[in-house]
């Protein structure tokens, strides 16, 4: 397959699949979850051979394949990468695969057929690797839109209890902010119109016009909202604890380690390169909300009884900290944004799937339902360790590397912003260590634990609860909480994230080179090639 083609296998690979997926019978369940997986995997070995065959020192975007699409508009189906969406496309690949592991067990107590709910998370990843993909805007507008129809359907039919409430608030805010963004498009097409004589929405093309400061600003703040809202930055960021808390635990996943990272993807690929002024203009009102949000939504992960919405506004937290490095207007500090957005979808991803595994088992989300865990399934709660500790960032792990280069590269630039910042960090390990010492250590609370052998695992009691632990017989004596540890299938999803989250913190060099030339040329972009811009 030549190289250029890698691309739209990505795409179509995933999209094929899930209408076959889709279309089998509502007994071949199995099957539905063997075609996912293959799939899947198929495509985590394209996003390998699209990384050996992408040179990081060549041009900006390459593996580019282009048709026309809406030629009266200037509109083609165009894709390339750059090495900011390699890295992410990468993501995609590792995550979904151990999502369909994760979830092997979790839409099968639900009220549709499980062959459903894979070909959702089908379609979702080809959805995904579209937005990530596409270098013409109005194509990106379209990708970003489509893939909130099978995250809704996700969240809607397989969450939980509050789910229908979850998934409208979810389409609603992104919804709108994608509207905004279209009227933004369209303002940047009647410009290119005026300037180039014909109107286009080719990246590159666009990113040649002198826009006017002032036209700049209105166009930024079209795109921003939109990429605030998907991000979320507060005060955006409300949707994001309810479709975490009831989104099933593979959406839950994806929501946030895939789909949230749009809206930072979406600063450094259009508000940074095409509207330079304005960015700027605003980069200390973008700096303030990401700090506010580092410290507001650490804060309120703190106070949550929830396990799921506890995950969800570290996340929130965690953004903040990107935020604040893709606008400190350095090289370094945008290289850690990056590498935050990878590093931040393993580490919550493993946390949210070792989360969604004690659910299953205990049939509760509150924290106080749990203690002790950690006697009687040693194996789950040293993976809850490891996700915990590489989500506060511990030397060592993954996010370290990211979050300590976020804030070295923005202290010369941003120093005030970069020390209020640094506080998130205290209040990371407050909320992750009590949620840990809570759950797998201590005296049981509200349940009594009871070790049992490994059993053959039947379907999860609890909506949207995640992968399947729970043994199916014999019934234990009311009030007791069979508890048994991981499980082959289980070990198999969260020992590959381990080994990432370990291997990228002692040596993350390999993403970093193909980072590192794309977040420069961004940040020549903007104005800020080699150090920064004038505070």
């Amino acid at each position: 397959m030549s190289a250029s083609l890698y691309l739209v296998a990505m795409i179509a690979l995933p999209a094929v699949g899930a209408a076959v997926v889709a279309a089998l019978p509502r007994e071949r369940s199995l099957l539905a979850k063997q075609v996912t997986l293959g799939v899947s995997l198929a495509v985590l070995v394209l996003a390998v051979l699209a990384t050996l065959a992408f040179d990081p020192d060549g041009e900006r975007f390459q593996l580019t394949s282009s048709i026309s699409w809406i030629p009266d508009f200037g509109a083609d189906f165009a894709l390339g990468v750059d090495g900011i969406a390699l890295v992410m496309l990468l993501l995609i690949g590792v995550l979904v695969p151990l999502v369909v592991g994760a979830s092997w067990h979790e839409a099968d107590a639900g009220p549709r057929p499980p062959r459903v709910f894979f070909a959702w998370l089908l379609l979702l990843e080809a959805m995904m690797v579209g937005v990530f993909a596409a270098t013409d805007v109005l194509l990106f507008y379209v990708f970003f839109e489509a893939m909130l129809v099978p995250m809704y359907f996700l969240i809607g039919s397989f969450g939980g209890p509050r789910r229908q409430y979850a998934a409208v608030k979810f389409f609603l805010y992104s919804l709108v902010g994608g509207l905004i963004m279209l009227a933004a498009v369209i303002g940047l097409y009647v410009v290119s119109t005026s300037q180039l004589g014909e109107g286009t929405f080719a990246f590159d093309a666009l990113r040649q016009l002198d826009i006017d400061p002032d036209v700049q600003k209105l166009l930024f703040l079209g795109f921003f909202i939109a990429f605030a809202i998907k991000a979320p930055l507060v005060p955006l960021h409300t949707w994001l604890p309810d479709s975490g808390a009831e989104a099933p635990i593979g959406g839950a996943v994806l929501l946030v380690g895939v789909l949230d990272k749009v809206g930072t993807f979406g600063f450094l690929r259009y508000c940074l390169p095409l509207f330079p002024d304005a960015s700027r203009f605003f980069a200390p009102f973008v700096l303030v909300l990401a700090v506010v949000g580092i410290l507001y939504a650490a804060l309120l992960a703190m106070g949550q009884s929830d396990m799921k919405r506890l995950v969800s506004y570290t996340s929130i937290s965690h953004f903040g900290f990107i935020a604040l490095g893709i606008f400190a207007f350095t090289t370094e500090a945008g290289t850690g944004a990056v590498l935050y957005m990878v590093n931040h979808g393993i580490a919550t991803g493993l946390l949210f799937i070792v989360v969604g595994m004690l659910i299953a088992r205990g049939g509760s989300r509150e924290i106080g339902d749990y203690g002790g865990v950690a006697k009687h399934a040693p194996k789950l709660a040293g993976a809850f360790l490891v996700a915990g500790l590489a989500s506060l960032a511990l030397p060592g792990t993954n996010s370290f590397v990211s979050e300590f280069l976020v804030l070295i590269g923005a202290f010369p630039e941003r120093p005030v912003f970069t020390i209020l910042a640094t506080a998130g960090i205290i209040l990371a390990a407050l909320y992750i260590l009590l949620m840990y010492q809570r759950t797998m250590h201590g005296p049981a609370r509200g349940v009594l634990l009871e070790a049992v052998d490994d059993a053959p695992a039947g379907p999860s009691p609890v909506g949207g609860g995640g992968a399947t632990a729970v043994a199916a017989a014999p019934a234990p004596a009311r009030g007791v909480l069979r508890v048994r540890d991981l499980d082959r299938r289980e070990l198999a999803v969260v020992a590959p994230l381990i080994a990432l989250i370990i291997g990228l913190g002692v040596y993350p060099q390999p993403l970093l080179e193909l980072i590192e030339p794309a977040v420069s040329a961004t940040m020549s972009d903007v104005g800020a090639a080699s150090g920064g811009t004038d505070r």
